[in-house]
């Protein structure tokens, strides 16, 4: 399964700040129906993602009906990306 998606960058305050991309409702439910098949437990759902030239591997958060895609400081940094700019991503679910 690939998909292409566009979203602002947000940023969660935990003991360290996190940054992510939430997935719109209508990619999310693609998702959601490969997500037995797919996760590898907990609900997250491992991905190759590509941002511009970067490609890299991550797993997707289920939040609240939804996922979140975690942007790694090795691709969020050397593109200057902060909480708010909005990214164009392109996903592969590795199944």
């Amino acid at each position: 399964m690939e998909l292409t998606f566009t979203n602002r960058v947000i940023e969660w305050r935990g003991p360290a700040p996190c940054y992510f991309v939430p997935l719109p409702e209508e990619e999310s439910a693609e998702i959601h129906e490969v997500a037995s098949s797919a996760s590898y437990g907990w609900g997250v759902i491992p991905v190759e993602a590509r941002l511009g030239e970067v490609t890299f591997t991550t797993s997707l958060f289920p939040k609240e009906g939804a996922y979140l895609l975690p942007l790694k400081a090795a691709v969020r940094k050397p593109q200057d990306l902060a909480e708010g700019d909005e990214v164009t991503l392109e996903l592969r679910v590795r199944l």
